[in-house]
């Protein structure tokens, strides 16, 4: 589209990528709701003469902030449906220096840990609470987590803020918006070991997007949950978790043949720390895609792992 020539075979790995020096802007209608997606074009057009559109699904906004915050000349327009981003290619930006804020994606399993344990509380600080990421929160506050988001600030155009959590028992079952889906699409893996944990059925709808992730999420996750003796209904991309309160586990497991996908290993860690049984979890190098620190992270809160 910008003028680049792309060589493969049947649109399949590997391709040859050949540069041009006649970029032309574009205009690219996102659909999926792909931040990645988005961010590719929008980072393509930054070296583009002229000026490209975006018309994308609200997705997270990463991208948009930090060129903000650069002062770039970046113009978005709130539609009912999509958000439309300009881009005017070819301006220069000084060079930065940037502290990353902590990743909600990677709390939330210590968020998780931290509920489904006894008498145990945690504070995790200057993680980025931007509103296209934080719907773990707001859905397990629906549950009764009763979380909080305590010295609420703003660094370089995003919010940030520390996460304070303790153990909670009583949690209840969710009936969960769907409009919640995309600010938590990695997060539910470890939601539903929540659910798992609630009093009641929890229901989730529209998640095939689970499925287009490392790995077939949505099936793994059935198929994780069974394993444990949690009943699991599912309706194509729906699904309702049968919470078990006072769930258990004694007997022996393994969990293999994940695709090596990090979060699958980082929930199967959370399950044995809080639901018990002996517990083997094969490739522990998949920490290495997100979080290379997390078990040696676990073992600094008292987790005992061989």
């Amino acid at each position: 589209m910008f003028g680049a020539n792309i060589k493969s075979h049947k649109n399949m790995l590997p391709i040859e990528i050949l540069g041009s020096d006649f970029l032309r802007p574009v205009t690219y209608n996102e659909k999926i709701g792909s931040a990645q997606v988005k961010s590719c074009i929008i980072l393509s057009a930054l070296n583009t003469p002229g000026t490209s559109i975006i018309n994308a699904e609200v997705s997270r906004n990463h991208t948009e902030l930090m060129l903000k915050f650069l002062k770039y000349p970046i113009k978005i327009k709130k539609k009912k449906k999509f958000d439309q981003i300009f881009i005017n290619g070819l301006h220069q930006f000084k060079a930065f220096e940037y502290d990353v804020p902590g990743d909600i994606s990677s709390a939330s399993f210590f968020i998780v840990l931290t509920l489904l344990s006894n008498q145990s509380q945690i504070i995790i600080k200057n993680v980025n609470i931007n509103k296209s990421r934080i719907g773990i929160v707001s859905i397990l506050n629906k549950m009764g987590a009763g979380i909080q988001l305590k010295k609420r600030r703003t660094y370089n155009g995003e919010e940030i803020a520390n996460i304070y959590v303790k153990s909670k028992r009583n949690l209840t079952a969710i009936n969960c918006p769907s409009k919640l889906n995309s600010s938590a699409i990695d997060e539910f893996l470890i939601i539903f070991l929540v659910a798992a944990k609630a009093k009641g059925i929890s229901k989730f709808k529209n998640l095939g997007e689970m499925n287009k992730k490392e790995s077939k999420r949505l099936d793994i996750s059935i198929k994780f949950l069974k394993l444990i003796g949690i009943k699991v209904e599912r309706f194509q991309n729906d699904i309702n978790i049968y919470g078990k309160p006072n769930l258990t586990l004694s007997k022996n497991f393994e969990i293999k043949n994940f695709l090596k996908d990090h979060r699958v290993f980082f929930l199967s860690c959370i399950a044995a720390l809080t639901l018990g049984g002996k517990w083997k979890i094969n490739d522990k190098d998949s920490i290495n895609t997100s979080f290379p620190e997390f078990l040696k992270t676990l073992k600094n809160l008292g987790a005992q792992i061989n």
